[in-house]
Formats: structure tokens, C-alpha cells, sequence
């Protein structure tokens, strides 16, 4: 089982993948770890160290559940995948647990400031917010390239609302795969 879960920030990526690697005891790949040298976010690992990590994952796992992409700097990366699964979720109900995120992730010596509606706001939140409004396909992490993914994909793809229970979600991955891949 290799299953492939793309989406905006927010909308359970992370969440979904481990929860299904803990049910069918595969590995979970969070791309996350690929891209930055630790979880302050603020410095990422050169492509050579982000290739060579993903490679030893490749090599050493047949079965996960990825959480992201690495099409932007690895675009033939996870290519062997059995299934590509998109969330989606509600742009107010995507930002707000962005932004709880970054409040509980945050340094509390990093100014925050107010956007234009008075909610606080931080370069991060400010570019999630560009998700669907950017239309270049090469911008990693936006609709634009997500569904260009989605159009080029050799594996079939899931497209859920993650506004559901993890479990309901599994249960539909699973369905899903099984129409394919069959016991």
C-alpha cells in the first residue's frame, strides 16, 4: 500500500498519514522532514540532503502513507504511489486551525501583526492564504500545483473533504484502494 495525501496546509495531511500508518502498520513519510532541518520551520535541508533522505525512505519502505508533495524539487518523486488522495476543506475553517497552529507553535518573542480583517496573521498564514489564488503550477503547496498532480497522475485519485472524522476518511481511502487493489 503506497497512499499519497495532498492538500492546502491545514487541511490534515499530517493527521490522516499517521493515523493510516498506525492502522496498517506502514510507514508514514511527512515530506516535512525532507524539507526543514527542524520543526522551528525556519531553516530548510539542501535538495541534495532532501533527495537523499527520500531516496533512503524509497529504498527502505514498500508500503506508507505520505503526508505532501515533493513534485517541486523531486518531481518524479513518489511516482510508484497506488493511490493519490486530495483534501480539501472550508477556506475560514482551513485558516482558523492554521492559525491556532501557529499560536501554539509560535515563539512568543516573533511579532505577530493584524491582517486586514483584525485577525492575527505571520508570513506563513499570509502565503496559505494565496492557496487558491495562485495560479502558477510550479508554486509548491498550492491548488494550482495540486491540481496539476492530480491531472497528471498515472495513480488513481481520492479527492475527500477533511471537514470529516479521520476515522470516515480512512474508511473511504480504504474503500477506494480496495476497488483497485483488491485482497
Amino acid at each position: 500500500m503506497r497512499i499519497q495525501i495532498i492538500g492546502g496546509s491545514g487541511t490534515g495531511k499530517s493527521t490522516l498519514a499517521q493515523y493510516m500508518s498506525e492502522k496498517e502498520k506502514i510507514k508514514w513519510i511527512d515530506t516535512d522532514q525532507y524539507l526543514w532541518k527542524d520543526d522551528t520551520f525556519t531553516e530548510n535541508h539542501p535538495i541534495e540532503k532532501r533527495t537523499e533522505m527520500y531516496q533512503a525512505d524509497i529504498e527502505s519502505f514498500s508500503s506508507y502513507a505520505v503526508s505532501g508533495s515533493i513534485d517541486s524539487w523531486y518531481p518524479q518523486g513518489f511516482g510508484n504511489r497506488n493511490l493519490l488522495v486530495f483534501l480539501s476543506l472550508d477556506e475560514t475553517i482551513r485558516l482558523k486551525r492554521l492559525r491556532d497552529r501557529e499560536h501554539q507553535r509560535e515563539n512568543l518573542t516573533k511579532p505577530w501583526r493584524l491582517d486586514e480583517n483584525g485577525e492575527c496573521t505571520n508570513d506563513f498564514l499570509e502565503w496559505c492564504k494565496t492557496y487558491y489564488t495562485t495560479k502558477d503550477k510550479s508554486s509548491s503547496g498550492t491548488f494550482a500545483q495540486h491540481a496539476y498532480l492530480m491531472k497528471i497522475s498515472k495513480s488513481p485519485v481520492l479527492k475527500l473533504n477533511s471537514s470529516q472524522p479521520v476515522e470516515k476518511l480512512y474508511d473511504k481511502i480504504i474503500k477506494e484502494y480496495k476497488k483497485y487493489y483488491p485482497e
